[in-house]
Parts: structure tokens; C-alpha cells; sequence
């Protein structure tokens, strides 16, 4: 009898998002979608006693360390290291780059609140720091185009 080979693992996968303000982006995103800011002061802590982390790369966010350049948000449900407090699952990572942005995203996130409840989550994301780009009625559906805080496009279905 031959055995079938074990399929291989899905590959693990989190959008990264450039920003001049991660914390800020993160903070954002994090009541947009409901999610978690990733806590990572205990892996911080421990690199900065190991002296494998410079003290000029953290910041003070919320009342804890975190990366000066980097933090992630994650979906409340989701498995984490509790060591790292890295996610295991839905993650968006935000990271610093000198740039702003400057063109259309090749890559956007659409949000779907659900059933007759887009002018009331568009709504809710204004008064977050979101900006209406543009309402969109098309033969195909409905949507909103709203620009997060620093200009990225994304759509309320």
C-alpha cells in the first residue's frame, strides 16, 4: 500500500505596511479593525538586558517599550508567543520607512461590517482619523474609498 505524502503546512503570512508613524498607524488600525496592539515589552526587555538591542530603538507606547521602527497589530482571537507576544495569526505589521506615500497602493484592505452597516462603520472609521475618498455605485455593488491616516486607500463594502 502506498502512502500519500502529507500535504505541506500552509504558509504563515502578515501584510506590512510602510508608514512614517507606525505607532500612530497601529493605534489606528488596531480600533479600526478591532484588533490588538502586539505587546512585545517583554522580548524588548529581555534583548535590552542581553545588550542586543540599543536603547535609542524603543519607545514608549501605551505605558510599555516597544520597537521604535516596528509594531504589529493582531487579531484578538488569534494565537501568540506569549514569550515574544509576536501573532501567530491575522496580523498587519507596521513598519517606519523616510517616505511618505506618494502613489496608489498596489495592495489595499477591504473591510466588510456587514449587512446595511457601511455609513455607520464609515462613520466610525471618520472618527477615527479616516478621510472619504470617494463613493463608489457600479453595476458589480457598493463601496467606500477612504484613506487611512497617513494616505493609504482602503474599502468599507
Amino acid at each position: 500500500m502506498t502512502q500519500t505524502p502529507a500535504s505541506p503546512a500552509p504558509v504563515h503570512w502578515k501584510v506590512v505596511i510602510d508608514a512614517n508613524d507606525p505607532h500612530a498607524q497601529a493605534g489606528f488600525w488596531a480600533a479600526a479593525l478591532r484588533y490588538e496592539v502586539e505587546d512585545n515589552s517583554a522580548l524588548i526587555e529581555k534583548l535590552l538586558r542581553f545588550g542586543a538591542l540599543p536603547e535609542e530603538a524603543t519607545v514608549e507606547f501605551h505605558g510599555r517599550r516597544a520597537f521604535r521602527d516596528l509594531i504589529a497589530v493582531r487579531h484578538p482571537e488569534d494565537p501568540f508567543e506569549e514569550e515574544s507576544g509576536t501573532g501567530l495569526g491575522r496580523r498587519l505589521l507596521f513598519q517606519r520607512v523616510p517616505e511618505t506615500k506618494t502613489v496608489k497602493n498596489r495592495l489595499h484592505l477591504d473591510l466588510h461590517p456587514g449587512e446595511g452597516r457601511r455609513d455607520e462603520e464609515v462613520a466610525r472609521l471618520e472618527g477615527l482619523g479616516a478621510s472619504v475618498l470617494r463613493r463608489v455605485k457600479e453595476q458589480g455593488g457598493e463601496w467606500v474609498v477612504l484613506a487611512d491616516p497617513e494616505g493609504n486607500e482602503f474599502c468599507v463594502q
